[in-house]
């Protein structure tokens, strides 16, 4: 009977700290005597499809020597001209919570603007922005506990925001997301 117990805890273990850990989904991992840096994959938090344009925008959670950082990727493509958005050092992000809070991050430091590509393919033009903000100390374990309702992003010519859905089903890429509760089931990724 103790035997049984016994066994049946021990399963119970294993199966919650392998749920915590099934979420992660890291595509980079590094450690030595002086370095540390860990990287989630993308995770898809807004699609948008609209006539001939596609918009999606992706998020990352990075830790580099402690240091912890938002990895945002905003990919559009369209058959009609694509303007070009810009990060700068007075950019930002937001993200309300559900709770009411609002989070903000700042830019890492680096100034940059999306790249054009040309798919011949399809004709369509094909716009990628990729950038990293910072958590600020204060805020960083608020996100953990509430979900997202709204996320701005302030880029150098204009402030965008975006209602974020409690589940995304991606036309384009055929998947199921929950990006409200994105910092709730990913945050703890990226701990040391």
């Amino acid at each position: 009977m103790m035997k049984n117990k016994i066994t049946t805890l021990l399963f119970l273990f294993v199966s919650i700290a392998f749920a915590q850990n099934k979420d992660c989904k890291i595509d980079f991992e590094e450690q030595t005597d002086s370095t540390y840096i860990k990287k989630t994959s993308e995770f898809l938090v807004h699609e948008r499809v609209f006539g001939n344009s596609k918009e999606m925008i992706f998020l990352s959670l990075l830790n580099s020597n402690g240091v912890l950082m938002l990895g945002f990727q905003q990919i559009q493509k369209s058959a009609d001209f694509i303007p070009a958005f810009c990060f700068d050092a007075n950019s930002k992000i937001y993200f309300q919570l559900e709770n009411g809070k609002i989070i903000s991050l700042i830019n890492s430091g680096q100034e940059n603007c999306s790249t054009l590509n040309y798919d011949l393919e399809t004709k369509s033009n094909i716009k990628v922005l990729t950038h990293f903000f910072l958590f600020l100390k204060e805020n960083y374990e608020e996100l953990a506990k509430s979900p997202i309702s709204l996320m701005r992003i302030y880029h150098v010519s204009e402030k965008t925001d975006i209602v974020l859905k409690s589940e995304l089903k991606s036309e384009l890429l055929n998947t199921t997301s929950f990006p409200t509760h994105y910092f709730m089931d990913y945050l703890h990724c990226i701990d040391k």
